[in-house]
C-alpha cells in the first residue's frame, strides 16, 4: 500500500509514531500504554489473529488484552477447522480485563459463531464509550469458509450498529450488503446500519493491477480514498495487521472522535500496515507473513 503523494491529505500532518526506545528517550516513569482489548481466534501459526494482533499493538505502543473467540487449525495455506469458544467463556475473560483495566479500544476479528456475537453485542453495549474496530473474517485467505449465514445475519443486526470502523475488503463488503451493486452503495448500506465509520480495502479486486485503492466512507459520503502501490507476494494476516493498527491508534487519540483525528489515524494505519507487508517474510509454504516489527531491523543496527 507507501500513499502517492498527491494522495496523501492535507489533515494527515503526524508521521508513523517514532517508538521512543529507538532513541533513548525512555521516561523514569513512563506512562502506561493505552489498553487495547481483543476478541479475536488464535492462528497456530502465528500469521494472523490474536499473535498478528499482539504484535501489531505492541509496535504501535499499545498494551493487548488478548480475549479468545475462537481455536482454529490452521497453517499458512488455509484454515482447516474453526472451533468456537463457549460465549459465557468469551464474556469471563473479556469481564475479567476490562474489571482491572481502563480498556481505550475493542478490535474484533473472529467471531466464531452467532452465540458468541451475541455475547460481544453484551459486551459493547456494557462500554458504549469504547470504540468498536470490526474486521469482518467472514473467510480464510486461503478460501476456508469462517461465517455460517446466521453469523453474517448477526453482524449485521447485531453488532454493526454499535462499530466505530468497519474494515472489510471488497469480497466481505459484498457479502454483509448484498442488496448493493456498487462497492460505494455497500458502504451506505453498511452506514445505514449504524457503522460509524466503513473502511473497504481494495487488495481482492483486480483494477487498478498497479495500486490498492482504500476508500474511507462516513456520514453518508465518501470521505476519503488512498492509493498504495500493490505489493507482488499474497500476505497472512494483512487484514488483521490494519484493524489492530486502527484500533492502536484510535485507543492513542484518548477518545478522540473528530473526523480530522479519524482519518489521520486511519492513513497511518494504513501506512504502517503497508510497511509491514513490504517488509514481510516466508515462514511456511503458503503466504508471505507480514514482519510487523519492521522498525526492529533498523534499531538491531543501532548502537
Amino acid at each position: 500500500m507507501a500513499a502517492h503523494p498527491e494522495k496523501v491529505a492535507a489533515f494527515v500532518r503526524i508521521p508513523i509514531p517514532i517508538l521512543p526506545w529507538s532513541i533513548g528517550l525512555i521516561p523514569s516513569t513512563p506512562l502506561p500504554p493505552p489498553v487495547v482489548v481483543i476478541l479475536a481466534g488464535n492462528d497456530p501459526s502465528g500469521g494472523a489473529g490474536i499473535a498478528a494482533d499482539i504484535e501489531t499493538l505492541v509496535s504501535l505502543g499499545c498494551h493487548p488484552a488478548p480475549v479468545i473467540t475462537a481455536l482454529t487449525v490452521q497453517d499458512t495455506h488455509n484454515v482447516q477447522a474453526l472451533l468456537p469458544v463457549d460465549p459465557g467463556q468469551v464474556l469471563a475473560q473479556a469481564r475479567a480485563v476490562l474489571k482491572d483495566m481502563p480498556a481505550a479500544a475493542f478490535k474484533v476479528g473472529v467471531i466464531g459463531d452467532a452465540d458468541n456475537a451475541v455475547a460481544l453485542r453484551a459486551l459493547f453495549t456494557a462500554y458504549p464509550n469504547i470504540p468498536v474496530v470490526l474486521d469482518p473474517v467472514l473467510a480464510a485467505g486461503g478460501g476456508a469458509e469462517l461465517a455460517s449465514a446466521a453469523l453474517i445475519e448477526a453482524i449485521q443486526t447485531l453488532l454493526l450498529p454499535l462499530t466505530t470502523v468497519l474494515t472489510p475488503n471488497s469480497v466481505e463488503a459484498r457479502r454483509l450488503a448484498p442488496e448493493a451493486d456498487t462497492l460505494e452503495a455497500c458502504a451506505m448500506a453498511l452506514l445505514a446500519r449504524g457503522c460509524r465509520y466503513v473502511l473497504i480495502t481494495g487488495g481482492h479486486e483486480s483494477e487498478p493491477s498497479t495500486e490498492v485503492v482504500n476508500t474511507l466512507y462516513g456520514n453518508n459520503r465518501r470521505l476519503e480514498t488512498w492509493r498504495w502501490p500493490r505489493l507482488p507476494e499474497n500476505y497472512h494476516g494483512s487484514g488483521c495487521t490494519l484493524a489492530s493498527a486502527i484500533a492502536a491508534l484510535l485507543a492513542q487519540i484518548h477518545g478522540s472522535r473528530s473526523e480530522e483525528s479519524v482519518l489521520s489515524a486511519l492513513y497511518r494505519a494504513q501506512h504502517y500496515t503497508w510497511r509491514s507487508l513490504q517488509a514481510g517474510y516466508q515462514a511456511g509454504g503458503g503466504q508471505r507473513l507480514p514482519n510487523r516489527l519492521f522498525w526492529a531491523v533498523d534499531f538491531q543496527g543501532q548502537t
